[in-house]
């Protein structure tokens, strides 16, 4: 089993019933497992306070689960809030309280949909989309600067690991 981050950025904690029971493995299998399992807990408390300062970039109001909303807004376009609901597989009463947030904050507004005048889009505003780019371009310099220093063999090895472990995790 994958961990996963909860709506505010902290590993979720997993079924213990799911898990293999101890030993089930050879001995070097399972410490390696272990050292795996140590990492992404490092890398997701790392992810988790990354959130918390790229919210803070935003606006320092905003909690990490609102700009996960509002950067997932951003990327995907103007959006139904079911639909943003299923991608960040979250309830849609969380939705609704986020949204109301980002709407207090000037960050997101509702649009008509054009074929159903019941249901509406939610959209990222221009103030919102320039936000996020920029602390989005900042990110992605950081990452570009830090993974360059390994060669490319290593962060192509890289992207073949996430994409088996992404696989997995389906």
């Amino acid at each position: 089993m994958i961990a996963a981050m909860d709506n505010t950025g902290r590993v979720a904690a997993g079924d213990a019933a799911t898990l293999p029971p101890a030993g089930a493995g050879t001995g070097s299998t399972d410490a390696a497992i272990a050292e795996v399992e140590e990492q992404f807990t490092r890398l997701f408390n790392q992810v988790g306070t990354s959130m918390r300062e790229r919210a803070s970039r935003i606006h320092p109001d905003l909690q990490p689960v609102g700009y996960k909303l509002l950067s997932t807004i951003v990327r995907s376009g103007p959006i139904h809030a079911g639909a943003l609901a299923a991608m960040l597989y979250t309830d849609k009463s969380v939705i609704s309280r986020q949204v109301k947030i980002l709407e207090d904050m000037g960050f997101v507004e509702r649009r008509a949909d054009p074929t159903d005048r019941r249901a509406s889009f939610l959209a990222a505003t221009p103030e919102a989309i320039e936000r996020v780019n920029e602390v989005r371009a900042a990110d992605q310099a950081n990452l570009y600067r830090s993974l360059r220093r390994w060669g490319e063999d290593d962060v192509r090895r890289l992207a073949e690991l996430l994409e088996r472990l992404n696989e997995v995790a389906r």
